[in-house]
């Protein structure tokens, strides 16, 4: 029986296709599941619905691949109502809360239990499905609805309503291929933003436009191409490098041969109305005529905007409350959320630029004239300096504003200023305020449906940045991933301080911008003036000094290009304003705090004159407490790692010595990640004159602990060795030595021998095998036998009685020794075995030591596909043939 609350079955619909998958039980399924949906949703063209369906599909194989512990199958189903997607495990018998029972679902801070929440947060509808062998846990996603291609009739309109436009309004043309390479540009293009037609032709429509890429807002370039419409705001570079802000419409057809395009039409973005598509229905009489008499005042006032084009709504808003009272500027903004700043969105006749994003205070004086909660008439702002921040040297003199509310809260602020003094009374404000009153509703409601997509969008942006981080502990790839997160989702240019210990100062790592040509001079210009404070207070903070630097360095640059002076000035005029222009605007600053202690701090900046948005630093605040752990975790491995293979490294033998008519080859591998050397140990060393000491072991185990057990014999051997003790009663020394290690000893195979080479060209080799595998020598005719007889290993007996075996190589003949990682390498049930290394070795007649080795060393590898668990070592000595004259 389903429980109640949760649907079991979806609305019957057509299904007009279907993607699917699997994914194994592992941790990297996760990201592998969310780029399989995130690809498939945007070739089919479903953009609006993609970071939902990341994320809830994120939580859900989650559930199935680290909490269930099974394989994921995922299923994706367009239907002609939206995107259907299903994610079954193989654990049916799993509990799963529900809603509408005793139970609750999980709390958002639990990790298991996350995804059904989400589901019933962010899904249109949502269902869990049992059978047999699998449960599916299925949700729905509806595509907004949208009228394409519908013919609209707007209300006639008094002449000074009607849209602004340039005397003869340019209408730019360019053709896009399916690659994103621009074939066609027509001369009203290249009017507008300087490039020839064959500057570019063939080059992509990215290199040149400026897109926005707040996270969960709008669709990328890329992705907008490819639809069968889009529309709305982007920027182009224009040949002086300035942004030229421009409304577009795209349309996506097909040539006579099946070959899609994309035909782009792009005007000023003040002109936006001649592109801008209503979507409000038409109501005509029979005439063709619009009938006005219940026409709503608003929509006479500001047309119909789509609910969710915010931008488009308040830009539309301060251009008609301008024309209506005949103003030179007006402006538009927005109350944060605790009603104390207000945060400029949108204005006209005003540098926008410089302007967008400010804040200012809601209270910005005494007196019902200095707050933004009550409409306000300035007849001249010349007797009242600082009465509104805003208009602050635009050349305003008279000012009307008035609040925006809804339900009795603050929710803006609507304000239209003239150049003349005394322009605007009473009457005005009244005006103003009814048009005011008309469409704070529609604001509040698109600016909350704005947040939404904004929280959706971060939601996903956090996930794949954890997912980003968690998946490197390389210290500099942490760094490079923190600057290309933030650049440019977040902010235009990114630099990142690092902090050694807390005696250290600051010190600049890495530095990114989204123009690959200024990031030389953006260093350069932080690399001259003092870091950021290290301040651990949590947030985000203004930084003045790079804009104040840039504008400096700009300001002398330019006196000495007009010979003026201040001629310490190397760099060239245009790579100053650059950088200028590239640091103008807002910079902040946040701290990097790991474990109570700050690491370092993200600074991120604009270019002149922008502000950023709360909701941005909000975000980048969350990213940056993910990535001050992330680069802390880098810090402490590399450390370690540093630490652990400098104390690994002085276990090895400090090189090999030259053995007279000897060729001698030792290859050594030892198994886990980051270890150097482990159980498995070589050495081969001078004794006395005229003779030499080697030997090939193995310790219980591997990694630290298996090492300190090779360090103690290594040396204990050499020393042994060399005042005059023999192969025996070194070993029974040595065994001695390893027991007294109580509960650190481990036992220990070892071969041990030693070699005098002989006038006549042979070498004499004395060996004690204690339980290791037995060396095998190889003849000038391919037998091979074992070289010595096996005795009891190290480490278990306190009482051992060892004895020498004496061998003589012959020019030619190859004595092989090693460990057991080699004579047991797996491949499923099957082992290379003593037998299948005699093998091998019977290949090698004639082979020097070297290549004897790495034959060895070639047939190991490849006889299985996995990587050696174990650790190995090789040791081949080889005596060579006289040569002939």
């Amino acid at each position: 029986m389903p429980e109640p609350g949760v649907e079991t079955r979806t609305r019957s619909s057509v299904i007009t296709a279907r993607a699917a998958a699997t994914f194994d039980p592992v941790g990297r399924s996760v990201a592998t599941a969310r780029t399989f949906v995130r690809d498939t949703l945007q070739g089919w063209g479903y953009s609006d619905v993609v970071d939902d369906a990341v994320v809830l599909t994120s939580e859900l194989v989650t559930n199935a691949v680290i909490h269930a512990g099974t394989a994921a199958d995922v299923l994706c189903l367009r239907t002609d109502e939206g995107v259907r997607v299903e994610v079954s495990d193989h654990y049916p018998e799993r509990e799963i809360p529900l809603q509408g029972t005793g139970r609750t679902l999980a709390h958002p801070d639990r990790e298991n239990g996350r995804g059904l929440l989400l589901c019933a947060a962010l899904a249109t509808r949502w269902g869990v499905e049992y059978t047999p062998t699998h449960k599916q846990v299925w949700f729905q996603l509806d595509m907004p609805q949208r009228t394409v291609g519908t013919r609209s009739a707007g209300p006639v309109l008094p002449v000074g309503l009607l849209p602004v436009a340039d005397e003869r309004v340019r209408v730019a043309v360019a053709q896009i291929d399916r690659n994103g390479a621009i074939t066609s540009w027509n001369d009203d293009a290249e009017h507008l933003f300087g490039y020839a037609a064959d500057q570019v032709l063939g080059k992509p429509l990215g290199d040149f436009a400026a897109w926005p890429h707040t996270p969960g807002i709008a669709t990328g370039i890329a992705e907008a191409l490819r639809l069968s419409r889009w529309e709305g705001s982007y920027g182009i570079r224009g040949t002086d490098g300035r942004v030229v802000p421009v409304y577009a419409s795209h349309l996506r057809v097909r040539d006579t041969h099946g070959e899609p395009s994309t035909v782009c039409l792009l005007v000023r973005d003040y002109e936006r109305a001649v592109l801008q598509t209503p979507v409000r229905t038409p109501a005509t009489d029979g005439a063709g005529h619009a009938d006005n008499r219940n026409a709503d005042p608003f929509e006479v006032f500001i047309g119909s905007p789509a609910p969710d084009d915010l931008d488009g709504l308040l830009q539309r808003t301060v251009e008609r409350a301008r024309d209506m009272l005949d103003g030179d500027s007006a402006f538009l903004l927005l109350a944060t959320d605790d009603e104390t700043e207000l945060e400029v969105r949108a204005t006209t006749g005003l540098p926008s630029a410089r302007q967008r994003f400010a804040r200012v205070p809601v209270e910005a004086g005494t007196g019902r004239y200095g707050s933004a909660r009550m409409p306000a008439v300035h007849e001249d702002l010349t007797a009242v300096p600082g009465a509104v921040p805003l208009l602050g040297g635009t050349g305003m003199r008279s000012v009307v504003t008035v609040p925006l509310k809804v339900e009795g809260r603050l929710t803006g602020s609507l304000g239209v200023a003239a150049e003349a003094a005394g322009r605007y009374s009473n009457e005005e404000a009244l005006r103003l305020q009814f048009a005011a009153d008309r469409i704070a509703l529609a604001v509040e409601s698109a600016r909350l449906g704005e947040l939404e997509r904004l929280r959706r969008g971060s939601l996903s942006f956090l996930v794949e940045a954890s997912d980003l981080l968690a998946g490197t502990l390389d210290r500099d790839q942490t760094l490079a991933l923190m600057a290309q997160m933030t650049v440019p989702t977040l902010a235009t240019w990114c630099a990142v301080y690092t902090i050694a210990d807390q005696a250290s100062e600051p010190y600049l790592s890495y530095v990114l911008h989204e123009d690959e040509e200024r990031i030389d001079g953006l260093k350069a210009l932080l690399s001259r003036i003092e870091p950021p404070e290290p301040v651990p207070t949590p947030g985000a903070r203004v930084w003045t000094a790079p804009g104040t630097a840039a504008h400096q360095a700009a300001l002398r640059t330019s006196m000495r290009e007009l010979g003026l002076g201040a001629t310490d000035l190397s760099s060239g005029i245009g790579t100053t304003l650059a950088t200028a222009s590239a640091v103008g605007g807002e910079t902040v600053v946040l701290p990097l705090v790991a474990r109570n202690r700050v690491i370092g701090m993200l600074t991120l900046g604009k270019p002149s004159d922008d502000h950023f948005r709360q909701e941005i630093l909000e975000l980048a605040e969350d990213l940056s407490r993910r990535a001050a752990l992330a680069l802390d975790n880098a810090r402490l491995y590399s450390e370690r790692t540093a630490i652990s293979q400098s104390l690994q490294r002085s276990l090895l033998p400090p090189g090999l010595p030259q053995v007279p008519g000897v060729e001698v080859e030792v290859i050594y591998r030892a198994a886990g990640e980051g270890n150097e050397v482990g159980g498995d140990f070589y050495d081969l060393f001078p004794i006395r004159d005229g003779a030499y000491g080697f030997a090939i072991g193995d310790v219980c185990g591997t990694g630290p602990e298996a090492a300190a057990v090779t360090g103690l014999a290594r040396h204990a051997l050499r020393l042994l060795a060399r005042e005059g003790f023999g192969g025996p009663a070194v070993l029974e020394r040595l065994n001695a030595a390893i027991l007294d290690e109580g509960a650190r000893s481990r036992f220990l195979t070892l071969l041990y021998g030693e070699l005098w080479p002989q006038e006549d060209g042979s070498a004499l080799l004395k060996v004690v095998c204690a339980g290791h595998p037995l060396p095998l020598r190889l003849r000038q005719d391919g037998s091979v036998e074992p070289a010595a007889e096996p005795q009891p290993l190290l480490g278990v007996m306190e009482d051992l009685e060892l004895y020498e075996q004496t061998v003589t190589l012959d020019p030619g003949d190859v004595l092989l020794c090693v460990t057991d990682g080699v004579t047991e390498r797996r491949e499923g049930t099957r082992m290379l075995g003593d037998d299948g290394l005699i093998d091998v070795l019977t290949t090698c007649t004639g082979l020097t030591a070297g290549a004897v080795a790495a034959r060895i060393l070639r047939a190991v590898e490849r006889f299985a596909a996995e990587p050696a668990s174990d650790d190995m070592a090789i040791l081949a000595m080889r005596v060579p043939e006289p040569q002939k004259n």
